[in-house]
């Protein structure tokens, strides 16, 4: 029997090991090739995706205006009404949110608990009535008086709210206007500015769907989450464009490849992380819960409106283009 020497073996090793790359590399290779010849294919197509998808939420943003009488489910912070904080680790929620509607009518109630262990520590309850009334109905419920050391209250008149609500949406649209004006400035081209555009609102309006769908009460923290929406919703697709038009290596397909790779990476990111503060502060703050909770929809719509909607108008558009050079 013939024995291998170390030297022998460690080039033996290296060659199964070159050989195996190379292997990794075809598969690599062939996977891009059939996925490349897929997407040629069929990326027209996943425009009707986007398009039957925004047909459903103008449907369904319509039918919510026409029951609800506005686009989203007001808090007492933009509605009018009183927040009451009762600082008692032993009342029980679930009981509460079934007797309190017959003494304050309809009610959001939720519990404010340690970060930590997890232990409740105050219970937040929100109604349409004065701050009167509010108490006195509570006091009657409870069987003791609320006083300044064991709960705090805050009403907000439903004329304030509600001219803090309409300056909130015109900020918005002030900001979405000037986030159109600068991509216009950068690319100077009208579609694939218009594609940037569209997919930003598209973001936005798909975002504002599922949180009809869910039921949450908007409050001025989610309003200004979806104001910071309108910033994250842009950032990829400037990537995506600018690496498939102002760049001229490689197919259109490698450049859409390499932005899709950092572009992921940059969302993933912020995606995780979101995610991470929602977690953190859903137990304790409602505020930073919704702000998180809208952030996290958004980002979840932008990989779908980045890396299908603008893809496929950036791709046609440049085929379009090299066509007529």
């Amino acid at each position: 029997m013939v024995r291998v020497r170390p030297p022998a073996r460690a080039f033996i090793n290296m060659a199964e090991s070159g050989e195996k790359h190379e292997e990794r590399e075809k598969k690599e290779r062939k996977f891009k090739e059939n996925f490349a010849k897929f997407y040629d294919k069929n990326y027209k197509k996943f425009l009707l995706i986007t398009a039957a998808l925004i047909a459903f939420c103008f449907v369904f943003i319509i039918v919510f205006h026409v029951q609800n009488g506005d686009f989203i489910h007001k808090d007492i912070s933009l509605a009018g009404g009183t927040s009451v904080t009762i600082y008692n680790s032993s009342l029980n929620v679930n009981q509460l949110k079934q007797d309190l509607p017959q003494y304050l009518g309809e009610v959001d109630i939720r519990s404010i608990k340690d970060l930590v262990t997890q232990e409740q520590k105050a219970v937040i309850i929100e109604t349409g009535k004065s701050s009167d009334v509010a108490k006195q109905a509570l006091e009657s419920y409870l069987g003791y008086n609320l006083t300044e050391k064991n709960s705090t209250f805050e009403f907000t008149n439903s004329s304030l709210g509600g001219s803090f609500y309409r300056q909130l949406l015109i900020a918005i649209l002030i900001a979405f206007a000037f986030m159109s004006i600068v991509v216009f400035i950068i690319f100077r081209t009208f579609v694939p500015s218009a594609a940037v555009v569209i997919s930003a609102f598209a973001d936005i309006f798909m975002t504002l769907v599922i949180v009809d769908l869910m039921g949450m009460k908007i409050s001025t923290a989610g309003i200004i989450a979806f104001l910071m929406l309108i910033g994250y919703s842009v950032d990829t697709d400037i990537l995506l464009t600018t690496r498939v038009l102002k760049r001229d290596e490689g197919s259109i397909n490698g450049r859409i490849f390499k932005a899709f790779k950092t572009g992921m990476t940059m969302s993933i990111t912020s995606l995780v992380a979101v995610l991470s503060a929602l977690i953190i502060t859903s137990s304790f703050s409602s505020v930073l819960s919704q702000i998180f909770t809208v952030l996290a929809i958004g980002l979840g719509f932008d990989l779908f409106n980045t890396w299908v909607t603008n893809a496929s108008i950036i791709k046609w558009y440049a085929e379009h283009r090299r066509g007529k050079k």
